[in-house]
């Protein structure tokens, strides 16, 4: 594949040009190979191996297609199911595959590759951390818990065309859900090939409009146009290379070098530069996302001390997290869910003085109490709380860890930072090896549950291992309830127990920050920053 790069990109090489020039330079005709900076690295092409980044989601929609797909606007569009039916009590869903649904291999995509992939995901044997998504299908958990076979899940493929589902109950985001790479069919002929080697790149095959080519570690992914997708005539690019950037600086140099056509996460130290030198390249939109601190409920850590997360939570500053540290490119919060969510009311953690008054709004009350509470969990100057601080390495990421771990200083903490690279910090985190650990939640749907699912009791990204099964039963009566009104309130008091119980430190809402070529169509901003590649061309 050959990428042609913009006459404004090869001037700026040349010539060294500014920001500003940049801007002003005219654009000429572009190729269609994409390049593509991603902050982290795929875990792998096996869907139930995924780490969770919001990275891997790129790279994997690209490549695959469940049931239903997204416009560039976040709209549900038919994917690999051509259109469906949903049985009167809400629990029966029967999806007809289109019939020139087709893997890169020219084999039919089937309904039993939608019974095996999501056999595969729920497989004990996988451990998979995104399990749980699933959780609404009829035996998915207590399949995915080893207490039920595989065969024991609620799907039924009676011909190679319709694939059945049955729900435990009435699931109102369901067909959002579907979106989701944990719904994706996975090709049981390879698989019986292959075995686990079935995404080697020797043996892969995918279902979306590309398919992988090259992957070399830290550095890129190369997929080209598949053929076999139905819509192929459709797809304008041949081809996308996801480079691997975890360095924002280093990313908005190489956009402004031209060797990138988008660069996701842009560092937000650098808006307001690029917003008044390269407005045009420059997005930053409303995003459901929330940034926090999670605590370590395992036992032999500080942090199982309700004494110790309230006052380390009533300590940190989130305006000055927002405005001063991350100059206006975050939102302070003081929820975990956060505000956007449909059908949804945003709880927020209050803060309380010893006689329970309201001092959410004081800070030197706040502080003042906040040293109390570790006073009495037993911490004093000769015996200080000490904490490790995890978080995965970038320039935000760091920044924020620094402040907050100042905020802590006046009372006395020591905090000791520790980083690493996204996936090595994830994969640490959910071994436990931390007191508090940086996180962040970019929603898969928009619903308040896929935010409140991170606090069950064994879910696969419920790092801090939080239990309290007042929360469950409430998270569990929500997820039986027809009523839309009797589940957001059933969903809000569980927020509001989890908030006063100071499970994690909600800290900020994200916004997307996305540089996009000018020169480029069908790229739009969207509240979930989601952006199918199968839609994007390069203007002529």
């Amino acid at each position: 594949m050959t990428s042609i790069r913009p006459s404004w990109a090869r001037l700026a090489l040349a010539s060294g040009l500014s920001l500003s020039a940049l801007a002003m330079a005219p654009t000429a005709a572009l190729a269609a190979t994409l390049d593509l900076g991603v902050t982290g690295e795929l875990a792998s092409f096996d869907t139930s191996q995924v780490s969770g980044g919001v990275w891997e989601s790129q790279v994997l929609m690209d490549v695959y297609e469940g049931l239903v797909k997204k416009s560039p606007s976040g709209e549900i569009l038919p994917g690999m199911a051509s259109d469906w039916e949903v049985s009167e009590d809400g629990k029966t869903y029967t999806f007809h595959l289109r019939e020139d649904a087709r893997w890169s291999d020219g084999e039919p995509v089937t309904a039993a590759d939608f019974v095996f992939g999501w056999q595969h995901l729920l497989d004990p044997a996988n451990a998979s951390k995104y399990a749980y998504m699933l959780y609404p299908v009829q035996g998915a958990e207590a399949v995915n818990t080893g207490d039920k076979p595989l065969e024991a899940l609620g799907v039924e493929a009676p011909d190679a065309s319709t694939f059945v589902v049955h729900l435990k109950a009435p699931t109102p985001y369901f067909v959002q859900l579907l979106t989701h790479y944990t719904a994706y069919p996975a090709p049981k002929h390879t698989y019986d090939e292959f075995g686990r080697e079935f995404v080697d790149l020797d043996n892969i095959v995918t279902n979306g409009a590309f398919t992988p080519q090259e992957w070399i570690s830290q550095s890129r992914i190369t997929v080209s146009k598949n053929p076999e997708y139905y819509d192929a005539d459709e797809v304008a690019l041949d081809g996308i290379r996801y480079h691997t950037i975890e360095d924002r600086n280093a990313g908005v140099s190489r956009f402004r070098a031209g060797e990138l056509d988008i660069m996701t996460e842009y560092s937000s130290s650098m808006y307001p530069l690029l917003k008044e030198e390269v407005p045009e390249a420059t997005h930053m939109a409303t995003y459901l996302g929330s940034y926090y601190y999670v605590f370590n409920h395992r036992e032999g850590h500080p942090t199982t001390d309700p004494k110790v997360r309230e006052a380390l939570n009533m300590a940190v500053r989130r305006n000055v997290l927002s405005q001063q540290i991350m100059g206006g490119t975050f939102q302070p919060a003081l929820s975990f869910v956060p505000d956007g969510i449909n059908n949804y009311d945003v709880q927020t953690v209050t803060f309380t003085d010893a006689d329970g008054n309201d001092i959410t709004g004081d800070m030197d009350a706040r502080m003042a109490r906040a040293k109390a509470l570790l006073e009495e969990a037993g911490y004093s100057s000769d015996n200080p709380l000490t904490l490790r601080l995890r978080y995965n390495t970038t320039d935000e990421h760091k920044k924020i860890a620094i402040a907050v771990s100042s905020m802590w200083r006046p009372l006395g903490v020591e905090v000791e930072l520790v980083n690493a690279e996204a996936t090595v910090h994830y994969q640490t985190i959910a071994e436990g090896d931390f007191d508090v650990a940086r996180a962040g939640w970019i929603a898969d749907y928009n619903d308040a549950e896929n935010y409140l699912a991170l606090l069950q009791a064994g879910a696969g990204n419920n790092y801090g291992a939080y239990a309290n099964e007042e929360f469950d039963t409430l998270y569990d009566e929500a997820a039986q309830t027809l009523d839309s009104d009797a589940r957001k309130a059933l969903l809000e008091q569980a927020e509001a127990l989890a908030l006063n119980d100071n499970a994690l430190v909600p800290m900020l809402y994200y916004v997307s920050r996305n540089l996009v070529n000018p020169a480029i169509s069908g790229w739009e901003d969207n509240i979930d920053d989601d952006h199918p590649s199968r839609w994007i061309s390069f203007d002529e």
